[in-house]
């Protein structure tokens, strides 16, 4: 497959990129990657490094487009390049404003079967983005600008055609989703799913987050998984909100997404973080819907809390519907001893009393992709 992977400075897609190429060839599947900005400080040899933004808009579209057609030269005709990559961005945010950062004729041109919009938790983005450029961007700046990526992105592929193989796709906070990745490019024909969970109020109960995790590991290693909890920006807020009430001015925050910024700490200011409270939940909402769409089938774990009662959280309840709504598969794994109510019996494919029965129910339905080259 051929893809056009965007994202918002700070996002740090150069060597999470890597990764997914060295994986690729891991495993007999090779992938070219082609990273553009690389390439216009190539094509620009007096242009100072960390410093391309800063030129005028002209000549940073001269050197886009130079570098671009050295891409096309170099994976035409498509038939002898069929895995490609190419790391650029949809959209910049810098001094100058918001503009553009592709040239829609030879985007055509390339040609792509899907493109991907590469996204992380806000605070690391902002840590990153501080420690490797010299500018002025807050923590609401960094949030409207990951939205403005996604759109522009989504746009882009809708214009291609690519509407139905647009994603947005986590870096991974707890998990490396650079697997993920790799099966998108190398094997298209996976099936696509959204993993369903309690979240929020179950992270004082170590026994059920274990079995959730388990879960969650169990679809990662047959399917393309889209996990909400890659992006966990909730308790980020959480801690913010906790900081406050004790009057704490600033957080300490640990990096833990996969890469280079891995256990690097920061501080974060409280009044930034909740400044972003309405836009941490609206985010949420859209992405996790999005995250849906853009999968073929959900799968949802409800289980039993120590009290006896379903784990069934309304953000859970709402993914069911909003599934059903959009004719997915739904997939219901019910763990509590007390049976499940109509709204999930009668909007649910199949329900199952086990995670291991769902598992040899998808294996018997031809679900999972034969010879898989990741995981399982």
């Amino acid at each position: 497959m051929r893809a056009i992977v965007t994202g918002q400075i700070g996002v740090d897609k150069k060597p999470y990129l890597k990764a997914v190429r060295d994986l690729g060839a891991l495993k007999g599947e090779p992938i070219e990657l082609f990273n553009l900005g690389d390439m216009m400080y190539a094509e620009g040899k007096d242009v100072r490094p960390g410093r391309i933004l800063d030129l005028p808009l002209s000549r940073l579209a001269t050197l886009r487009r130079a570098a671009f057609k050295d891409v096309l030269t170099d994976t035409l005709p498509a038939n002898e390049h069929p895995n490609v990559i190419i790391n650029t961005h949809a959209t910049f945010r810098w001094r100058h404003g918001l503009f553009p950062a592709f040239d829609f004729d030879l985007i055509r041109r390339f040609a792509p079967d899907m493109l991907i919009c590469l996204v992380d938790n806000v605070e690391t983005v902002h840590q990153r983005l501080h420690a490797e450029h010299d500018i002025d961007a807050t923590l609401k700046d960094c949030m409207v600008w990951r939205e403005e990526e996604i759109l522009a992105t989504e746009l882009l592929a809708q214009s291609l055609g690519c509407e139905n193989s647009f994603y947005v796709l986590s870096r991974g906070r707890h998990q490396d989703t650079t697997e993920t990745c790799a099966r998108l490019i190398t094997q298209p024909n996976m099936k696509r799913v959204y993993p369903s969970f309690p979240m929020s109020h179950v992270v004082d109960m170590p026994d059920v987050l274990a079995e959730i995790d388990a879960f969650r590991a169990a679809l990662a290693k047959q399917f393309i998984t889209f996990d909400p909890a890659d992006v966990d920006e909730k308790l980020l807020l959480e801690r913010a909100l906790n900081a406050a009430r004790e009057g704490a001015d600033w957080i300490e925050n640990t990096a833990h997404a996969f890469g280079g910024s891995k256990g690097r700490t920061s501080r974060v200011s409280v009044r930034e973080v909740l400044d972003i409270a309405g836009d941490i939940d609206g985010q949420i909402y859209m992405r996790d819907f999005k995250l849906i769409d853009q999968s073929d089938m959900i799968v949802s774990l409800v289980p039993e809390l120590p009290n006896g009662q379903p784990g069934l959280s309304s953000g859970v309840e709402r993914e069911l519907q909003h599934a059903w709504e959009h004719t997915k598969e739904v997939y219901v794994v019910w763990k509590p001893k007390k049976s499940p109510s109509p709204f999930i019996t009668e909007t649910a494919t199949k329900i199952f009393p086990t995670v291991d029965a769902a598992l040899e129910y998808f294996e018997m339905k031809g679900m999972f992709q034969p010879g898989c080259l990741f995981g399982g």
